[in-house]
Parts: structure tokens; C-alpha cells; sequence
């Protein structure tokens, strides 16, 4: 069957456009084609349908039919292995040899997308069969019409692109403020947006290509930390709107899910200097303006204090440099000068020295002598005695924290200049 199925493309297409609304007919039919088993799974990898059994049925089959979706250590083992990333960049099948340490046989896989969104894969169970040219263009055929089953399944209630993108930017904008309004609206687009919300970004270093729209949609769909509801890309800021899962320890959350997204999409594309930020977390979508504004907030300050807050997500962790740029507004409104850091400055001028710098690692460690002396590379003893240069020179009390404070603020404040 499956050679003169072959020598007649349109009867295929026709074939499967017949069976598009049954999935499990579509897995069979397929099957029959190819004469090995297929699998139909969503962008999550919950599995939508699959063919009869064959002989020689591997383990990460029967572990995906018996969960109805695929165990995470064959998704982890297929990341390992470099096949999801070729699934997300190509539209073209992928062969996949076996993987014995996550009980996978032979397969060939192809995604079925609508353009740079992933809705799900079929996966041919090859076992030692070798699909050619001809069946390999088949199988991509294949996710084309099956495309059509996944754009129905949501098509009775979902709206335009446009509109989609339209209340998005009216929601983290604020241009929408009526509670109810907002989850009328939310209910068209298929948007949770009860319980706990928050608004994540990750900025890119440069202008988003499409293979890497294709891996960030796909990885802020298929992960399993948080929800996220909806997310788009502004330029290169690709933001998501959150939601926490009852019983989650919410920011360390959010932090881990950006973290790994960070992680994963920076080895798959080697791409570095991807920042991440999230806003307060908040139990109403119409403060969902505030959440996006404080996580840009994040993202301008990281590139402001690169070192210092190379680590930092979450806005509520910004501590004093959530305030610094206002700060830094009434010092210069003034034209403020430290008297402590002048005397220092103008020291270190003079005799060659380094103490305001020696200063500014001392606050930075927390007022600590020995985490600063491996900050400087000195030796403990050399911190000492610079500290003593520096209550010395500058005349003031290293012991008096609201000075401490001051002096540190004004450090920070001139490294915005």
C-alpha cells in the first residue's frame, strides 16, 4: 500500500483531509502509509492521537501512550541529544537514530507549526526501516494538513492575530482597568488570568532572528515551572504574562523558570548576554500595567549595574537600586558633592592611591574587610590599614551606618554618569 499511496500525492492530501476531524484515524492512516507506528503529540507533548501497535515497540512508546504524554526523561534526553532543537528550527523531517539511555528506537519526526509557533509533532516509530527522499516529503505533508486539525481545534473561539496583540499591550499598559472587562476579554483569547500574575521579560542582545522566536515560544510553552498565559515579542524583549500555580513558593518561581529559559535557549542558539526581569507578582490582572513597568525597570538598571546585579530577576530584590535614578535626580538637581568622597578623590589623585575604590568594594561587601580583601586581591592586613587611610583622610566614622549609607549611594549614583 504504502508504495502506490506514494506515486499519488493529491490522494494522500485528500485521504487526510477527509479524516482531519478523527486524529486517531489520521495516526492510522499515516501508519498504514509509512507501515510503521505513528505518534501525534501537542506542542507540550500530550499525546493527541496514536497509530495500533506494531511489533518491536520500544519503551518511550509505551511509557507515552500509558501517560498519554511523554516522559520528562525522554524529553530531557531528546533536548541532550540535540533533536528538539532541529525539531523547532526545522520544518523538514528529522531523523532521530536510537538513544538507548532514554529507551528510544529509531524515529523520524517532523513539527507541525503555524509559522514560528509550534502546535505539536508527529513521530514515526521507524525501528529498522529507512525512510527515502520520498517518504521523508510525505511525512512534512503530513504536518501540513494535520495543521488544519489544530487550527479547528480552538477556531470556534479564537480571534485575530491582531486582536490577540491588541488587548495584550492593553493590559500590560494599562489601557484596560475594569476588572470584568478584562475577563470577558481574557475568556476569547483562551487567557487565565486569575490567581497570581505577574509579567516576565527576557531581553535579547540583539534583534530576535526567527529560529530564535521559535525556541523561546516553544520553551515558555512546554515548561513546566509556571503558566505562562500569553507572551509576545517586542522588538527583542520578549515578555510573558505569569501565572503561579496554587502552592508555589511564587518569586523563586519565577526566578527558576527564567533562569533555565536563560540556560537552555543561550546553549541551544549560543547566544550570551540574554538578561531576564520580572515584576511584583499580584492577585489582579488589572495591575498587570505595574508588573510590566517594574520588570523593564530591572532590565534598564542590569545594564546600568552589569556586574552588581548580573543575577538579580526579581524587582522586589532590587533593593536600594530601585530608588538609585530618583535619587540621582535630587543630587544633581543640587549639584551634590560627597565631601567624604571628594576628600578621597582628590587623595588618591595626588599620592597615586586607590582607597575611594578600596571604599566602594568595602560597602559593596557589606562592610566586610576579609570578602573585600578578595574582591581587591589583597592581602587582609593591606585592608586594614587602608581602612584606617581612608577614616583618616576622608574624617568620617566607618562604624556609622547612615554615613556608610550615604557615601555608598553616592558611589552608585556616580557610576549612572
Amino acid at each position: 500500500m504504502m508504495n502506490d499511496t506514494l506515486n499519488h500525492p493529491e490522494k494522500f492530501k485528500q485521504k487526510l483531509n477527509e479524516m482531519i476531524d478523527s486524529p486517531e484515524m489520521v495516526a492510522d492512516y499515516i501508519a498504514d502509509v509509512f507501515e510503521c507506528p505513528i505518534t501525534i503529540e501537542d506542542a507540550n507533548h500530550h499525546v493527541i492521537s496514536y497509530s495500533k501497535h506494531h511489533e518491536n515497540i520500544d519503551e518511550a512508546r509505551i511509557s507515552t501512550i500509558m501517560n498519554r504524554k511523554v516522559p520528562n526523561k525522554v524529553i530531557n534526553g531528546l533536548w541532550k541529544n540535540g533533536v528538539m532543537p532541529k525539531l523547532i528550527d526545522d520544518d523538514d523531517p528529522v531523523i532521530i537514530p536510537e538513544i538507548k539511555e532514554i529507551g528510544l528506537g529509531n524515529r523520524v519526526a517532523v513539527s507541525i507549526r503555524k509559522k514560528n509557533q509550534i502546535l505539536g509533532f508527529i513521530w514515526a516509530h521507524t525501528a529498522d526501516k529507512k525512510l527515502g527522499s520520498k517518504e521523508l516529503a510525505f511525512l512534512k505533508e503530513a504536518a501540513l494538513q494535520i495543521k488544519t486539525f489544530f487550527l479547528q481545534r480552538h477556531q470556534s473561539s479564537e480571534k485575530t492575530e491582531a486582536g490577540y496583540i491588541d488587548f495584550f499591550w492593553q493590559l500590560v499598559t494599562g489601557d484596560i482597568t475594569e476588572t470584568n472587562h478584562i475577563f470577558q476579554k481574557a475568556k476569547q483569547f483562551h487567557m487565565h488570568l486569575d490567581g497570581k500574575l505577574t509579567v516576565a521579560i527576557v531581553q535579547f542582545p540583539k534583534h530576535i532572528t526567527e529560529r530564535a522566536q521559535k525556541h523561546a515560544y516553544y520553551l515558555s510553552k512546554t515548561q513546566l515551572k509556571v503558566n505562562v498565559t500569553s507572551r509576545l515579542f517586542d522588538d527583542n524583549n520578549f515578555i510573558m504574562i505569569i501565572r503561579l500555580k496554587n502552592g508555589e513558593h511564587d518569586i523563586k518561581s519565577v526566578e527558576h523558570f527564567i533562569q533555565e529559559f536563560i540556560e537552555k535557549i543561550s546553549s541551544q542558539l549560543e547566544i550570551s548576554g540574554i538578561h531576564g526581569a520580572s515584576g511584583f507578582i499580584y492577585k489582579s490582572p488589572v495591575h498587570l500595567k505595574a508588573s510590566y513597568e517594574q520588570a523593564l525597570q530591572v532590565i534598564d538598571v542590569k545594564h546600568k549595574f552589569p556586574k552588581e546585579l548580573n543575577n538579580l530577576i526579581a524587582y522586589e530584590d532590587l533593593g536600594i537600586y530601585e530608588f538609585i535614578e530618583d535619587l540621582s535626580a535630587i543630587r544633581n538637581k543640587v549639584s551634590y558633592q560627597n565631601p567624604y568622597i571628594e576628600r578621597l578623590r582628590t587623595y588618591d589623585t595626588q599620592h597615586n592611591t586607590s582607597l575611594l575604590a578600596t571604599l566602594y568594594e568595602y560597602l559593596k561587601a557589606d562592610s566586610s574587610p576579609p570578602e573585600a580583601a578578595k574582591k581587591l586581591f589583597i592581602h587582609p592586613n593591606t585592608m586594614n590599614y587602608r581602612l584606617k587611610r581612608i577614616r583618616d583622610i576622608a574624617e568620617f566614622n566607618l562604624d556609622n551606618p547612615s554615613q556608610k549609607t550615604a557615601i555608598y549611594l553616592d558611589l552608585l549614583i556616580e557610576n549612572l554618569q
